[in-house]
């Protein structure tokens, strides 16, 4: 073999694997998990951040949160958490408040009428009931049992675990409902938070923390919660 060949050969080794140990970084990157504390969006003032109205931080048991009006106040996130996972946990730790609107959408990613997941509520009086909503494709399902209501003032943690084949809902670490869904990775869109991305059924009340880890979730590894 000439030195020129040899030369070839070692670059080809080096290429070969420089390129095999990218793979493993992207799939750890795609397959980590997403925490938005929501006093740190506001205080980074990220470009990928953009603030409508005037959420303000407000103190929690757990820390700083974002008090949300519901009339105007929300995130919009040029990020797309969700991207090709094909099962995933999505938690929030949250405090639902007295004179909201009936329907309220808290976190909304994916496309605006497209494929998409939101948590939502629906406050009644002085109660609340929880809503975990996937579109994917044709096949559409809203997990909601207007008989399932909490108090609202109070700190709550919820849970949204979506599979290839199922949806589930849990509030306080206990599961509410669980329904058959055939679930396909969302591959475009943004993220909101505090109102549906279109700028309709506002968020009143005060967000902690989200959380999204790209695997089904079981109660007992869920986010640290003391009501």
């Amino acid at each position: 073999m000439t030195t020129t060949s040899r030369l070839i050969a070692f670059l080809f080794i080096c290429f070969s694997f420089a390129s095999k140990g990218q793979n493993p970084e992207i799939k750890k990157k795609n397959n980590s998990k997403t925490e938005w504390v929501l006093a740190n969006l506001l205080h980074e003032k990220s470009n990928n951040v953009e603030i409508n109205g005037k959420p303000q931080i407000v103190a929690s048991p757990y820390g700083e949160a974002i008090s949300f009006n519901g009339t105007d106040d929300a995130f919009f996130l040029n990020e797309l958490p969700l991207q090709s996972l094909q099962e995933f946990t999505v938690e929030m730790i949250f405090k639902p408040e007295l004179n909201g609107l009936f329907e309220q959408r808290i976190l909304h990613i994916g496309e605006s009428t497209k494929d998409r997941m939101l948590l939502e509520i629906r406050a009644v009086g002085n109660n609340w009931y929880f809503d975990g909503y996937a579109a994917s494709g044709t096949n559409k399902k809203a997990l909601i049992d207007e008989k399932l209501i909490h108090p609202l003032e109070q700190w709550y943690h919820v849970a949204f675990v979506v599979t290839p084949k199922s949806l589930t809902t849990f509030v306080n670490g206990k599961q509410e409902l669980q329904e058959d869904f055939s679930f396909l990775p969302i591959q475009s869109g943004q993220t909101s938070i505090g109102v549906r991305m279109n700028k309709v059924c506002w968020f009143k009340g005060a967000i902690y923390k989200i959380r999204i880890t790209p695997k089904q979730v079981n109660p007992i590894d869920f986010m640290s919660f003391i009501k």
